[in-house]
Protein backbone atom coordinates (compact mmCIF):
# COMPACT_ATOMS: atom_id res chain seq x y z
CA UNK A 1 0.00 0.00 0.00
CA UNK A 2 1.50 3.19 -1.56
CA UNK A 3 1.91 6.01 1.24
CA UNK A 4 -0.92 8.57 -0.88
CA UNK A 5 -3.60 5.17 0.29
CA UNK A 6 -2.47 5.28 3.32
CA UNK A 7 -2.78 9.04 4.08
CA UNK A 8 -6.50 8.97 2.82
CA UNK A 9 -7.73 6.00 4.31
CA UNK A 10 -6.21 7.11 7.65
CA UNK A 11 -7.81 10.49 7.77
CA UNK A 12 -11.15 8.43 6.25
CA UNK A 13 -10.92 6.73 9.18
CA UNK A 14 -10.23 9.58 11.64
CA UNK A 15 -13.56 11.15 10.24
CA UNK A 16 -15.56 7.90 10.33
CA UNK A 17 -14.74 7.57 14.16
CA UNK A 18 -15.71 11.30 14.69
CA UNK A 19 -19.16 10.56 13.32
CA UNK A 20 -19.50 6.78 15.07
CA UNK A 21 -18.58 8.71 18.33
CA UNK A 22 -21.36 11.53 17.68
CA UNK A 23 -18.75 14.18 17.36
CA UNK A 24 -20.00 14.94 14.07
CA UNK A 25 -23.88 14.49 14.17
CA UNK A 26 -26.61 13.77 11.81
CA UNK A 27 -26.44 17.07 9.23
CA UNK A 28 -23.29 18.54 10.59
CA UNK A 29 -21.05 19.94 7.95
CA UNK A 30 -17.38 18.87 7.36
CA UNK A 31 -14.64 20.71 7.56
CA UNK A 32 -13.98 22.33 4.19
CA UNK A 33 -11.50 20.30 1.73
CA UNK A 34 -9.11 22.73 1.73
CA UNK A 35 -9.31 23.22 5.88
CA UNK A 36 -8.98 19.73 6.01
CA UNK A 37 -5.89 20.03 3.68
CA UNK A 38 -3.77 22.76 5.34
CA UNK A 39 -4.43 21.30 9.05
CA UNK A 40 -3.34 17.93 8.16
CA UNK A 41 -0.90 19.06 5.71
CA UNK A 42 -2.40 16.84 3.02
CA UNK A 43 -2.95 17.34 -0.96
CA UNK A 44 -6.17 18.60 -1.85
CA UNK A 45 -6.41 15.16 -3.64
CA UNK A 46 -6.17 13.25 -0.57
CA UNK A 47 -8.45 14.66 1.39
CA UNK A 48 -11.19 14.69 -1.24
CA UNK A 49 -10.17 10.94 -1.85
CA UNK A 50 -10.77 10.38 2.08
CA UNK A 51 -14.31 12.32 1.46
CA UNK A 52 -15.18 10.53 -1.21
CA UNK A 53 -14.76 6.99 0.79
CA UNK A 54 -16.89 7.75 3.40
CA UNK A 55 -19.58 9.04 0.87
CA UNK A 56 -19.11 5.70 -0.83
CA UNK A 57 -19.27 3.76 2.47
CA UNK A 58 -22.78 6.07 3.12
CA UNK A 59 -21.87 8.35 6.21
CA UNK A 60 -21.27 11.84 4.25
CA UNK A 61 -22.84 13.20 1.34
CA UNK A 62 -21.57 15.95 -1.11
CA UNK A 63 -23.85 19.35 -1.27
CA UNK A 64 -23.51 21.24 -4.39
CA UNK A 65 -21.85 24.80 -3.61
CA UNK A 66 -22.05 23.82 0.14
CA UNK A 67 -19.50 21.13 1.13
CA UNK A 68 -19.84 17.34 2.49
CA UNK A 69 -22.40 16.99 5.53
CA UNK A 70 -22.72 13.85 7.76
CA UNK A 71 -25.47 11.55 6.38
CA UNK A 72 -26.77 9.97 9.49
CA UNK A 73 -26.33 9.01 13.04
CA UNK A 74 -24.25 6.11 12.77
CA UNK A 75 -23.10 6.06 16.55
CA UNK A 76 -27.45 4.53 17.19
CA UNK A 77 -26.99 2.16 14.23
CA UNK A 78 -24.34 0.44 13.82
CA UNK A 79 -23.47 -2.44 11.28
CA UNK A 80 -24.15 -5.84 11.71
CA UNK A 81 -21.19 -7.97 12.56
CA UNK A 82 -20.15 -11.15 10.80
CA UNK A 83 -21.19 -14.56 12.74
CA UNK A 84 -19.52 -17.80 13.32
CA UNK A 85 -20.99 -20.37 10.80
CA UNK A 86 -21.78 -23.93 11.14
CA UNK A 87 -18.52 -26.20 10.33
CA UNK A 88 -20.49 -29.08 7.97
CA UNK A 89 -22.49 -28.35 5.07
CA UNK A 90 -26.29 -29.63 5.64
CA UNK A 91 -29.03 -30.18 3.20
CA UNK A 92 -30.75 -27.25 2.14
CA UNK A 93 -34.94 -26.78 3.34
CA UNK A 94 -36.35 -23.46 2.74
CA UNK A 95 -38.78 -23.76 -0.41
CA UNK A 96 -41.80 -24.50 1.43
CA UNK A 97 -41.61 -21.50 4.34
CA UNK A 98 -39.99 -19.40 1.53
CA UNK A 99 -43.09 -19.74 -1.05
CA UNK A 100 -45.23 -18.75 1.89
CA UNK A 101 -44.00 -15.74 2.82
CA UNK A 102 -43.18 -14.43 -0.60
CA UNK A 103 -47.05 -15.22 -1.58
CA UNK A 104 -47.88 -13.15 1.80
CA UNK A 105 -45.84 -10.34 0.76
CA UNK A 106 -47.46 -10.06 -2.60
CA UNK A 107 -50.89 -9.88 -1.24
CA UNK A 108 -52.94 -6.60 -2.19
CA UNK A 109 -52.59 -3.93 0.53
CA UNK A 110 -49.53 -5.15 1.89
CA UNK A 111 -46.75 -3.07 2.10
CA UNK A 112 -44.39 -3.81 -0.64
CA UNK A 113 -40.89 -4.59 1.67
CA UNK A 114 -40.23 -8.20 1.03
CA UNK A 115 -39.23 -9.41 -2.42
CA UNK A 116 -36.56 -7.12 -3.99
CA UNK A 117 -38.12 -5.59 -6.86
CA UNK A 118 -38.11 -1.76 -8.26
CA UNK A 119 -40.83 0.13 -8.38
CA UNK A 120 -42.44 0.41 -12.09
CA UNK A 121 -42.37 4.51 -12.20
CA UNK A 122 -38.52 4.16 -11.86
CA UNK A 123 -38.27 1.82 -14.89
CA UNK A 124 -37.90 2.75 -18.87
CA UNK A 125 -41.57 0.88 -19.62
CA UNK A 126 -42.58 3.12 -21.94
CA UNK A 127 -38.79 2.77 -23.90
CA UNK A 128 -39.37 -0.52 -24.17
CA UNK A 129 -42.73 -0.62 -25.70
CA UNK A 130 -41.40 1.73 -28.37
CA UNK A 131 -38.37 -0.83 -29.16
CA UNK A 132 -41.32 -4.30 -28.94
CA UNK A 133 -42.93 -2.22 -31.72
CA UNK A 134 -40.44 -1.69 -33.37
CA UNK A 135 -38.39 -4.87 -33.36
CA UNK A 136 -41.61 -6.82 -34.49
CA UNK A 137 -41.96 -4.50 -37.23
CA UNK A 138 -38.59 -4.68 -38.64
CA UNK A 139 -37.89 -8.25 -37.93
CA UNK A 140 -40.86 -10.34 -38.60
CA UNK A 141 -39.32 -13.70 -39.10
CA UNK A 142 -38.36 -13.76 -35.53
CA UNK A 143 -42.23 -14.56 -34.94
CA UNK A 144 -41.73 -17.90 -36.81
CA UNK A 145 -38.22 -18.52 -35.82
CA UNK A 146 -37.00 -21.00 -32.92
CA UNK A 147 -34.25 -23.29 -31.93
CA UNK A 148 -32.68 -25.22 -29.57
CA UNK A 149 -29.25 -25.09 -31.19
CA UNK A 150 -28.96 -21.11 -32.34
CA UNK A 151 -29.49 -19.72 -28.31
CA UNK A 152 -28.20 -16.25 -28.56
CA UNK A 153 -28.59 -13.61 -30.67
CA UNK A 154 -25.30 -11.87 -32.10
CA UNK A 155 -26.52 -8.44 -31.56
CA UNK A 156 -26.99 -8.56 -28.08
CA UNK A 157 -23.73 -10.91 -27.51
CA UNK A 158 -22.19 -7.53 -29.39
CA UNK A 159 -23.46 -5.63 -26.82
CA UNK A 160 -22.49 -7.75 -23.75
CA UNK A 161 -19.03 -7.80 -24.87
CA UNK A 162 -19.39 -3.57 -25.25
CA UNK A 163 -20.53 -3.34 -21.77
CA UNK A 164 -17.85 -6.20 -20.62
CA UNK A 165 -15.26 -3.31 -20.76
CA UNK A 166 -16.26 -1.98 -17.48
CA UNK A 167 -16.31 -5.30 -15.91
CA UNK A 168 -12.38 -5.29 -16.15
CA UNK A 169 -13.09 -7.04 -19.75
CA UNK A 170 -13.61 -7.21 -22.59
CA UNK A 171 -14.93 -10.75 -22.24
CA UNK A 172 -15.22 -12.80 -25.22
CA UNK A 173 -18.27 -13.16 -27.50
CA UNK A 174 -17.54 -17.41 -27.59
CA UNK A 175 -18.03 -17.04 -23.94
CA UNK A 176 -21.58 -16.10 -23.20
CA UNK A 177 -24.68 -18.00 -23.00
CA UNK A 178 -27.94 -16.24 -23.20
CA UNK A 179 -30.44 -16.97 -20.64
CA UNK A 180 -34.32 -16.66 -19.46
CA UNK A 181 -33.19 -14.85 -16.06
CA UNK A 182 -29.88 -14.69 -14.00
CA UNK A 183 -31.65 -17.23 -11.60
CA UNK A 184 -32.02 -19.97 -14.74
CA UNK A 185 -28.08 -19.03 -15.77
CA UNK A 186 -26.95 -19.84 -11.64
CA UNK A 187 -29.01 -23.24 -12.25
CA UNK A 188 -27.41 -24.02 -15.20
CA UNK A 189 -24.24 -23.22 -13.97
CA UNK A 190 -24.84 -25.56 -10.98
CA UNK A 191 -26.11 -28.91 -13.12
CA UNK A 192 -22.59 -28.53 -15.29
CA UNK A 193 -20.34 -28.48 -12.32
CA UNK A 194 -22.07 -30.79 -9.39
CA UNK A 195 -24.06 -33.80 -9.16
CA UNK A 196 -26.58 -34.65 -6.26
CA UNK A 197 -25.27 -34.86 -3.00
CA UNK A 198 -21.96 -32.44 -3.40
CA UNK A 199 -20.96 -29.40 -1.10
CA UNK A 200 -21.65 -25.73 -2.16
CA UNK A 201 -19.71 -22.77 -0.55
CA UNK A 202 -22.12 -20.18 -0.02
CA UNK A 203 -21.89 -16.76 1.82
CA UNK A 204 -23.91 -16.52 5.05
CA UNK A 205 -26.62 -14.92 5.13
CA UNK A 206 -26.91 -16.00 1.44
CA UNK A 207 -29.88 -15.13 -0.86
CA UNK A 208 -32.81 -17.53 -0.78
CA UNK A 209 -32.68 -18.20 -3.93
CA UNK A 210 -29.74 -19.62 -4.42
CA UNK A 211 -30.38 -22.00 -1.18
CA UNK A 212 -33.73 -22.61 -3.17
CA UNK A 213 -31.43 -23.90 -6.53
CA UNK A 214 -29.15 -25.68 -4.08
CA UNK A 215 -32.27 -27.03 -2.68
CA UNK A 216 -33.71 -28.49 -6.28
CA UNK A 217 -30.37 -30.22 -7.14
CA UNK A 218 -30.16 -32.18 -4.14
CA UNK A 219 -26.79 -30.11 -2.78
CA UNK A 220 -25.50 -29.17 0.25
CA UNK A 221 -24.57 -25.99 1.46
CA UNK A 222 -21.45 -25.32 3.13
CA UNK A 223 -22.03 -21.65 4.83
CA UNK A 224 -19.18 -19.51 5.11
CA UNK A 225 -18.74 -16.19 7.11
CA UNK A 226 -19.35 -13.41 5.30
CA UNK A 227 -18.78 -9.22 6.65
CA UNK A 228 -21.27 -6.68 6.08
CA UNK A 229 -18.37 -4.40 4.84
CA UNK A 230 -16.19 -6.80 2.56
CA UNK A 231 -18.10 -9.98 2.01
CA UNK A 232 -17.38 -13.72 1.92
CA UNK A 233 -14.28 -14.72 4.16
CA UNK A 234 -11.57 -15.88 1.95
CA UNK A 235 -9.64 -17.28 4.95
CA UNK A 236 -12.71 -19.22 6.02
CA UNK A 237 -12.84 -20.43 2.86
CA UNK A 238 -9.31 -21.53 2.69
CA UNK A 239 -9.50 -23.05 5.99
CA UNK A 240 -12.81 -25.04 5.00
CA UNK A 241 -11.37 -26.35 1.90
CA UNK A 242 -7.99 -27.37 2.54
CA UNK A 243 -9.26 -31.63 2.81
CA UNK A 244 -11.32 -30.67 -0.42
CA UNK A 245 -14.57 -31.57 -1.12
CA UNK A 246 -15.93 -28.24 -2.20
CA UNK A 247 -17.31 -28.33 -5.91
CA UNK A 248 -18.38 -24.99 -6.19
CA UNK A 249 -18.45 -21.27 -4.49
CA UNK A 250 -21.83 -19.76 -5.04
CA UNK A 251 -21.38 -16.30 -4.63
CA UNK A 252 -22.33 -12.08 -4.84
CA UNK A 253 -19.52 -10.35 -4.80
CA UNK A 254 -21.12 -6.63 -5.85
CA UNK A 255 -24.13 -5.52 -3.97
CA UNK A 256 -24.60 -9.15 -1.94
CA UNK A 257 -27.95 -10.18 -1.10
CA UNK A 258 -29.18 -9.35 1.65
CA UNK A 259 -25.98 -7.74 3.63
CA UNK A 260 -25.23 -5.22 -0.18
CA UNK A 261 -21.24 -5.11 0.55
CA UNK A 262 -18.84 -5.29 -2.19
CA UNK A 263 -15.65 -7.40 -2.00
CA UNK A 264 -12.66 -5.33 -2.37
CA UNK A 265 -10.64 -6.19 -5.47
CA UNK A 266 -7.85 -7.56 -3.89
CA UNK A 267 -9.98 -10.49 -2.17
CA UNK A 268 -11.96 -10.80 -5.19
CA UNK A 269 -8.22 -11.58 -6.30
CA UNK A 270 -7.14 -13.86 -3.50
CA UNK A 271 -10.33 -15.45 -4.02
CA UNK A 272 -10.19 -16.49 -7.76
CA UNK A 273 -6.43 -18.00 -7.04
CA UNK A 274 -7.63 -19.93 -4.43
CA UNK A 275 -9.98 -21.52 -6.09
CA UNK A 276 -8.60 -22.19 -9.11
CA UNK A 277 -5.56 -24.20 -7.61
CA UNK A 278 -8.46 -25.83 -5.41
CA UNK A 279 -10.50 -26.65 -8.17
CA UNK A 280 -13.67 -25.22 -6.56
CA UNK A 281 -15.86 -23.87 -10.04
CA UNK A 282 -16.86 -20.41 -8.73
CA UNK A 283 -20.33 -19.26 -10.14
CA UNK A 284 -20.99 -15.35 -9.47
CA UNK A 285 -24.04 -13.20 -9.41
CA UNK A 286 -23.21 -10.30 -10.74
CA UNK A 287 -26.88 -9.11 -10.94
CA UNK A 288 -26.17 -5.89 -8.95
CA UNK A 289 -22.70 -4.95 -10.09
CA UNK A 290 -24.77 -2.00 -12.04
CA UNK A 291 -26.50 -0.47 -9.32
CA UNK A 292 -23.47 0.02 -7.19
CA UNK A 293 -23.77 3.48 -4.52
CA UNK A 294 -20.69 4.64 -4.93
CA UNK A 295 -18.57 6.13 -7.81
CA UNK A 296 -17.35 3.58 -9.60
CA UNK A 297 -18.77 0.11 -11.09
CA UNK A 298 -16.77 -2.46 -8.93
CA UNK A 299 -15.23 -5.43 -11.29
CA UNK A 300 -16.50 -8.59 -10.57
CA UNK A 301 -14.36 -11.68 -9.24
CA UNK A 302 -14.81 -12.36 -13.26
CA UNK A 303 -11.62 -9.70 -13.85
CA UNK A 304 -9.69 -12.06 -11.80
CA UNK A 305 -9.99 -15.24 -13.31
CA UNK A 306 -7.02 -16.25 -15.08
CA UNK A 307 -8.21 -19.61 -16.09
CA UNK A 308 -11.66 -19.79 -16.74
CA UNK A 309 -12.88 -21.12 -13.74
CA UNK A 310 -15.38 -18.04 -12.94
CA UNK A 311 -18.85 -18.69 -14.06
CA UNK A 312 -20.27 -14.84 -14.20
CA UNK A 313 -24.05 -14.67 -14.00
CA UNK A 314 -26.44 -11.26 -14.57
CA UNK A 315 -29.70 -10.10 -15.94
CA UNK A 316 -31.39 -6.72 -16.35
CA UNK A 317 -34.65 -7.46 -14.04
CA UNK A 318 -33.20 -5.02 -11.29
CA UNK A 319 -32.51 -2.46 -13.30
CA UNK A 320 -34.85 -2.58 -16.60
CA UNK A 321 -37.98 -4.63 -15.40
CA UNK A 322 -38.27 -7.89 -14.57
CA UNK A 323 -40.85 -9.05 -16.87
CA UNK A 324 -37.76 -8.85 -19.55
CA UNK A 325 -36.72 -12.41 -18.15
CA UNK A 326 -33.25 -11.47 -19.98
CA UNK A 327 -30.31 -12.96 -18.49
CA UNK A 328 -27.08 -14.51 -19.32
CA UNK A 329 -23.68 -16.05 -18.48
CA UNK A 330 -20.15 -15.83 -19.35
CA UNK A 331 -18.98 -19.29 -18.74
CA UNK A 332 -14.98 -19.77 -18.94
CA UNK A 333 -14.38 -22.93 -20.06
CA UNK A 334 -17.38 -24.20 -18.80
CA UNK A 335 -19.38 -22.75 -21.77
CA UNK A 336 -19.89 -26.23 -23.86
CA UNK A 337 -21.69 -28.12 -20.97
CA UNK A 338 -23.62 -24.63 -19.81
CA UNK A 339 -24.89 -24.77 -23.15
CA UNK A 340 -25.92 -27.98 -23.45
CA UNK A 341 -27.92 -27.86 -20.28
CA UNK A 342 -29.29 -24.78 -21.58
CA UNK A 343 -30.56 -26.71 -24.90
CA UNK A 344 -32.05 -29.59 -23.12
CA UNK A 345 -34.16 -27.47 -20.77
CA UNK A 346 -35.38 -24.22 -22.25
CA UNK A 347 -33.52 -23.76 -25.71
CA UNK A 348 -32.98 -20.37 -26.75
CA UNK A 349 -34.49 -17.12 -24.79
CA UNK A 350 -37.46 -15.51 -26.75
CA UNK A 351 -35.39 -13.78 -29.38
CA UNK A 352 -37.61 -10.71 -29.81
CA UNK A 353 -36.55 -9.83 -26.35
CA UNK A 354 -32.80 -10.52 -27.06
CA UNK A 355 -33.20 -7.59 -30.19
CA UNK A 356 -35.28 -5.32 -28.14
CA UNK A 357 -32.32 -5.39 -25.10
CA UNK A 358 -29.71 -5.00 -27.92
CA UNK A 359 -31.48 -2.25 -29.43
CA UNK A 360 -31.68 -0.26 -25.93
CA UNK A 361 -27.96 -1.10 -25.07
CA UNK A 362 -27.17 0.28 -28.48
CA UNK A 363 -28.78 3.60 -28.41
CA UNK A 364 -27.32 4.39 -25.11
CA UNK A 365 -30.08 4.71 -23.34
CA UNK A 366 -29.29 2.18 -20.39
CA UNK A 367 -25.95 4.49 -19.06
CA UNK A 368 -28.12 7.47 -18.86
CA UNK A 369 -31.11 5.39 -17.23
CA UNK A 370 -28.60 3.95 -14.63
CA UNK A 371 -27.37 7.60 -13.57
CA UNK A 372 -30.74 8.03 -12.32
CA UNK A 373 -31.92 4.65 -11.00
CA UNK A 374 -28.77 4.70 -8.80
CA UNK A 375 -29.37 8.10 -7.70
CA UNK A 376 -33.13 7.02 -6.43
CA UNK A 377 -32.21 3.79 -4.98
CA UNK A 378 -29.13 5.69 -2.77
CA UNK A 379 -32.31 7.77 -1.77
CA UNK A 380 -34.94 5.20 -1.11
CA UNK A 381 -32.18 3.01 0.92
CA UNK A 382 -31.20 6.10 2.77
CA UNK A 383 -34.24 6.77 3.44
CA UNK A 384 -35.15 3.46 4.80
CA UNK A 385 -32.13 3.26 7.54
CA UNK A 386 -33.31 6.72 8.60
CA UNK A 387 -37.31 5.22 9.45
CA UNK A 388 -35.73 2.04 11.13
CA UNK A 389 -33.66 4.44 12.97
CA UNK A 390 -36.93 6.12 14.42
CA UNK A 391 -39.14 3.52 14.81
CA UNK A 392 -37.28 0.03 15.64
CA UNK A 393 -35.45 -0.84 18.97
CA UNK A 394 -32.38 1.35 20.41
CA UNK A 395 -30.04 -1.62 19.95
CA UNK A 396 -30.93 -2.56 16.30
CA UNK A 397 -28.33 -2.18 13.43
CA UNK A 398 -28.67 -1.59 10.08
CA UNK A 399 -26.07 -2.53 6.89
CA UNK A 400 -24.92 0.43 4.52
CA UNK A 401 -24.95 -1.12 1.51
CA UNK A 402 -22.57 -0.36 -0.78
CA UNK A 403 -24.80 -1.76 -3.96
CA UNK A 404 -28.31 -2.89 -4.54
CA UNK A 405 -31.38 -1.39 -3.23
CA UNK A 406 -31.85 -3.62 0.27
CA UNK A 407 -31.51 -3.71 3.72
CA UNK A 408 -30.80 -6.50 6.04
CA UNK A 409 -31.87 -5.38 9.77
CA UNK A 410 -30.15 -7.50 13.19
CA UNK A 411 -32.83 -7.05 16.16
CA UNK A 412 -31.86 -7.89 20.15
CA UNK A 413 -31.39 -11.50 20.66
CA UNK A 414 -34.71 -11.30 22.34
CA UNK A 415 -36.38 -11.02 18.82
CA UNK A 416 -38.03 -14.04 16.34
CA UNK A 417 -38.61 -12.40 13.02
CA UNK A 418 -40.24 -15.52 11.82
CA UNK A 419 -42.39 -15.94 15.32
CA UNK A 420 -43.54 -12.12 14.23
CA UNK A 421 -43.99 -12.54 10.59
CA UNK A 422 -48.04 -13.49 10.94
CA UNK A 423 -48.01 -10.15 13.23
CA UNK A 424 -46.54 -8.54 10.47
CA UNK A 425 -48.75 -8.89 8.04
CA UNK A 426 -51.85 -8.79 10.28
CA UNK A 427 -51.00 -5.03 10.06
CA UNK A 428 -50.55 -5.66 6.22
CA UNK A 429 -46.43 -4.98 6.63
CA UNK A 430 -44.10 -7.70 4.75
CA UNK A 431 -40.65 -8.82 4.77
CA UNK A 432 -38.38 -11.71 4.97
CA UNK A 433 -37.44 -12.98 7.81
CA UNK A 434 -33.82 -13.68 8.54
CA UNK A 435 -33.67 -17.24 8.84
CA UNK A 436 -34.91 -18.03 5.23
CA UNK A 437 -30.99 -16.75 4.41
CA UNK A 438 -29.08 -19.83 6.32
CA UNK A 439 -29.88 -23.33 5.68
CA UNK A 440 -28.62 -24.09 8.78
CA UNK A 441 -31.57 -21.61 10.49
CA UNK A 442 -29.33 -18.87 11.36
CA UNK A 443 -30.39 -15.18 11.94
CA UNK A 444 -33.81 -15.59 13.19
CA UNK A 445 -33.32 -11.90 15.17
CA UNK A 446 -32.68 -10.87 11.54
CA UNK A 447 -34.89 -9.59 8.59
CA UNK A 448 -34.34 -7.87 5.19
CA UNK A 449 -36.64 -5.16 3.63
CA UNK A 450 -36.71 -4.11 -0.04
CA UNK A 451 -36.00 -0.39 -0.68
CA UNK A 452 -37.11 -0.51 -4.18
CA UNK A 453 -39.98 1.69 -3.56
CA UNK A 454 -39.82 5.63 -2.99
CA UNK A 455 -40.39 6.25 0.54
CA UNK A 456 -43.95 7.28 0.71
CA UNK A 457 -46.00 8.54 3.98
CA UNK A 458 -47.25 5.08 3.32
CA UNK A 459 -43.74 3.23 3.65
CA UNK A 460 -42.92 5.47 6.39
CA UNK A 461 -45.92 4.26 7.92
CA UNK A 462 -45.40 0.48 7.75
CA UNK A 463 -41.89 0.85 8.93
CA UNK A 464 -43.77 2.30 12.07
CA UNK A 465 -45.97 -0.29 12.56
CA UNK A 466 -42.75 -3.27 12.36
CA UNK A 467 -41.25 -1.01 15.38
CA UNK A 468 -44.03 -1.53 17.42
CA UNK A 469 -44.54 -5.22 16.73
CA UNK A 470 -40.71 -5.29 17.46
CA UNK A 471 -40.75 -3.81 20.27
CA UNK A 472 -43.15 -5.49 22.35
CA UNK A 473 -42.81 -9.36 20.78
Amino acid sequence: MNEELLRYEKLAGELAGMIAGGVLGHGDRLPSVRRLAKERRLSVSTVVQALRQLEDRGLVEARPQSGFFVRHAAARHAEPLARPTPEAPMPVDISQRLVRVLQAGMRPGVAPLAAALPASELLPLAALHRLYAGVARRHPALLASGSHVDINEPALVRQLVRRSLAWGGPLTADEFVITNSCTEALGLCLRAVTKPGDTVAVESPAYYLMLQLLETLGLKALEIPTDPRTGMSVEALELASRQGGIAACLIVSNGSNPLGCVMPDDRKRQLASLTAARGIAVIEDDIYGDLHLGNERPWPIKAFDQTGNVMLCASFSKSLTPSLRIGFVAAGRYRSAIALQKTLTSGATNPITQHVLAEYLELGAYERHLRGLRRAYGQQVEAMRQAIARHFPAATRITQPQAGYVLWVELPESIDTIRLYDRAIGENVAYVPGELFSPSGMYRNCLRLNCGNPHTPEIEDAVRRLGIIFAAP
